[in-house]
Order: C-alpha cells, then sequence, then structure tokens
C-alpha cells in the first residue's frame, strides 16, 4: 500500500493533493494515483489505510460505467493492464499501481467543488443551528439535523489543498467561474447526483450530500473529473435506522474520527498537527468500513489480487 509518499515513476510528478499524486503522461493525459493517505480534521495521518487507494479508484470507475456513460468525464482507463499497454514505462510499477491508478484525459480545473446536499449535515447543519442559513443564505425553518432537502441543494465551495472548503452561494461561484459554466456545472453535479441516489437507495446506502469537481477539455466541453461518490468525496448512511434529529452511522473513516475525538476530549490530543499514533485496530476498523461501502455499492467484493 502507498502511505505518504509519491511513486517514483519515469512521470513528471505535477502535484499532491490530500489522497492523490498526480503526473503527468503527454499533454492530453494524467495518471491519477490514490493513495492509502487517511486525513481527519484536516490533518493526514501517519499511517496508511490498506484498500482505501483502490476503493476510491474502483468505486469511481464502478460509478462512472453506471451512471455517466452519456456524460463527458476524464476517465480513460482505471485497469492497470490498459494503463500499462497505453504507457509502456509503467511495467515496472504495474504492482504498486495495480487498482489505484487512473489514466485521464487532462483537463483545465474549475476553482469550484460542487456539492449537493441531499441531507442537511456537517457544515451546513452547523451553520444553519447557529444562523438558520447556508452560505448565508436563508434555509426554510425548523429543519432537524438529518432532515432530507428536498429538492437538493445545490451548495458549491471554494477548492482548498489543505484545510477545509468554504461554503459560497450559487452567486458567488457565478462570479468565479461565469454565470453559464456556473448553471451547468450546476445541471450536471444535480444529475449525477439523482442518479446516484437512485441506486444508492435500492442497495440500502443514503447518499447524504456528495462533491463534484469539473474542467474544461481541450475541446471546450465540461468534463466530471476527478472522484465520483466514493466514501471520500460523499456521505453514505446506512437505510435502515436513519432518523432525523441526529447524526448518522457512516460509512466513511468514522472509526478513525471517533477515536480521534476520544483523544482530543482526553487531552492527549491537540487537534493539529502532528497527529497520535493510530492504533492498529482503528486503522483496520476505517479498512473494513471502506471495503463495506465499496461491497454494498457495487454488490461485488474489491477483487484485486495483485494488492494483496
Amino acid at each position: 500500500m502507498i502511505a505518504t509518499d509519491a511513486l517514483s515513476l519515469p512521470l513528471a510528478h505535477l502535484r499532491r493533493g490530500k489522497v492523490r499524486e498526480v503526473y503527468v503522461v503527454d499533454e492530453e493525459r494524467l495518471l491519477l494515483v490514490a493513495t492509502d493517505r487517511v486525513s481527519a480534521f484536516d490533518v493526514v495521518m501517519r499511517e496508511a489505510v490498506p484498500f482505501k487507494g483502490a476503493v476510491l479508484t474502483q468505486m469511481t470507475a464502478w460509478w462512472l460505467r453506471e451512471i455517466a456513460t452519456d456524460l463527458s468525464h476524464h476517465l480513460l482507463s482505471a485497469s492497470v493492464d490498459e494503463i500499462v499497454r497505453e504507457v509502456p514505462a509503467l511495467e515496472p510499477h504495474r504492482h504498486a499501481l495495480a487498482g489505484r491508478a487512473m489514466l485521464c484525459r487532462r483537463t483545465e480545473v474549475f476553482p469550484v467543488e460542487c456539492v449537493v446536499r441531499g441531507y442537511i449535515t456537517g457544515s451546513a447543519w452547523k451553520e444553519y443551528r447557529a444562523h438558520g442559513t447556508l452560505a448565508g443564505e436563508r434555509l426554510p425553518d425548523g429543519l432537524r439535523e438529518s432532515d432530507r432537502l428536498e429538492p437538493a441543494i445545490f451548495s458549491p465551495a471554494t477548492k482548498a489543498e489543505t484545510g477545509h472548503d468554504e461554503n459560497i452561494t450559487v452567486a458567488d461561484a457565478a462570479r468565479a467561474i461565469g454565470a453559464g459554466n456556473a448553471s451547468e456545472l450546476e445541471r450536471i453535479a444535480r444529475l449525477v447526483y439523482e442518479r446516484g441516489r437512485k441506486v444508492a437507495a435500492a442497495r440500502g446506502i443514503l447518499i447524504a450530500d456528495t462533491k463534484f469537481e469539473f474542467g474544461r477539455a481541450a475541446d471546450g466541453s465540461i468534463v466530471l473529473i476527478d472522484e465520483v461518490l466514493t466514501p471520500d468525496s460523499s456521505r453514505f448512511w446506512p437505510l435502515d435506522g436513519y432518523q432525523p434529529g441526529r447524526s448518522q452511522p457512516s460509512y466513511d473513516k468514522q472509526p478513525l474520527r471517533d477515536w480521534l475525538d476520544g483523544e482530543r476530549r482526553a487531552g492527549r490530543w491537540n487537534g493539529e498537527a502532528p497527529p497520535p499514533t493510530l492504533p492498529a485496530a482503528v486503522v483496520q476498523a476505517t479498512s473494513d468500513r471502506y471495503l463495506d461501502a465499496f461491497r454494498r455499492i457495487t454488490g461485488t467484493d474489491l477483487d484485486l489480487p495483485e494488492l494483496t
């Protein structure tokens, strides 16, 4: 598994995200490698979470095959065999890339996160509870934590490489990227969310909210990029047991957050880097949660013998 460092690939290393390493294949293509890094409360842990990168990559590929066949997206292949055929210089790195690499079209990224909220939770609930607003705009009175929002709210945010993204209004997004672009991004984001929500609900999962990223391709088209409807970009809640008026359990890094919360309450961690050393049981529980999310959404186990 890949914990914290970039791979020594025979490609130019373009940038590092919280989870992904991005490499230049050529003027038209990038290689995105999802590591097993995990962050919580804006701090990247020292320990890796086994299979996390593969879950994010393969779940994205699954969703794009299932619900985005008629949409323009950046993924060319998430198969290591196909990637190595396209970029033969990567053959010696086949094992490290298996399951977690995406060969993608290169785009000019729009500097906004496109968040769709089907339920009120997270930062939206925190602001609403304090002010009755989201990004400064009024929401209906009387909402409870985890209430379903009908219709879902399109809630753009700034993109942050470190720290929290900040919620902004649709008008703010329009000023940043142009009204026409903002309108089209909202349309596609809502479309993908609603399609995903229906698929997930049939599998016993509520997608509480999710975020998408978009770019503009060389031909001028708007392209869905990065990860799609994964446990890192979305909140997955179990449908059975859903009860508004409280927080909900989720299929993501909740075991990690719960343990870190305990460390903060006990005064053993101040919430900043460096993070505390994670117990092996917490790492395993977090890995299990990601694998369970993959299994429930796709209906199959993560079958990648190269990773075992």
